[in-house]
């Protein structure tokens, strides 16, 4: 996963740099040594702070980094996140990587504690999906963990999720389930399986099948997951999924469901404001 981030970076820069910062590299000497801050301008939670150190040292190793508020931190308008000093030519031209992905992920982490907070008393955890911003996955899902909230699988390769479309293409929900543990069995990997169920009937087929990890309740209004939570009795782990707001995820939550995931968490989120100026 390391390398999957590597490889992000080095093509932000390419895309932002191309052959060359030429607004710096015609005003700035590269000789040029200062220094930045990172003010934030809106309050929330930070995130990303290792993610700049990152950023920073891969384009340039002399880069140094003061960190006064860590990853996780809830965070105040005009508070002072870090310094950066070095070549100012660097300090530039690593400023607007840095804020994306900063304020993306500390906005993303700021939506997750509110869910978060949100659920204090009730046993649901909050998860994340996979309608993440295409090659941001990793920090985008590594903000949700600093918000607080659980990471769902990553991708299609670390735990079987078997939805809709596949239940339906395979033939039903006992056919599904079936090849899927047939599948892992002979290629010997130990993965999590999980089905949907989109109804009391399927979900039913589910239960009688077994052998498999967690249910999920797609679609289920509050009173049906309450019902399909007695049901499951505790055999397996429970999920709600789809249709569910903000305003609605604790009366979800008080059903008795393990996790409820949240597409907006990672869908839609607004970045939270924070600004690099030389000091």
């Amino acid at each position: 996963m390391d390398q999957l981030i590597d490889d992000l970076i080095k093509l932000a820069f390419a895309e932002d740099i191309g052959d060359g910062d030429h607004t710096t590299l015609c005003c700035i000497p590269d000789t040029a040594m200062g220094k930045s801050q990172l003010i934030i301008k809106e309050d929330g939670v930070l995130a990303g702070v290792e993610m700049a150190k990152r950023i920073f040292h891969d384009f340039d190793p002399e880069l140094k980094m003061t960190i006064f508020i860590n990853d996780g931190a809830e965070v105040k308008k005009g508070d002072i996140a870090f310094t950066v000093e070095g070549k100012v030519q660097s300090l530039l031209q690593t400023e607007r990587l840095m804020l994306n992905v900063m304020q993306r992920m500390s906005g993303i982490a700021t939506t997750t504690r509110k869910y978060v907070k949100a659920l204090e008393g009730t046993k649901t955890r909050v998860l994340d999906t996979r309608k993440t911003t295409p090659g941001m996955r990793m920090m985008e899902k590594d903000a949700v963990k600093i918000g607080g909230g659980i990471n769902h699988r990553i991708g299609l390769f670390d735990m079987i999720l078997l939805k809709d479309n596949h239940v339906d293409f395979a033939g039903g929900i006992e056919q599904a389930i079936t090849r899927a543990q047939n599948y892992l069995k002979e290629k010997g990997k130990n993965l999590k399986i999980e089905i949907e169920v989109r109804n009391f009937d399927e979900l039913q087929q589910a239960m009688n099948v077994g052998g498999i990890d967690r249910i999920m309740l797609d679609n289920f209004n509050i009173e049906d997951t309450k019902k399909a939570v007695e049901m499951i009795g505790g055999r397996f782990e429970t999920e709600s999924s789809g249709g569910i707001t903000f305003d609605t995820l604790r009366d979800y939550a008080e059903c008795g469901v393990d996790f409820i995931s949240v597409g907006a968490l990672t869908h839609s989120v607004k970045s939270l404001d924070m600004s690099l100026k030389a000091c």
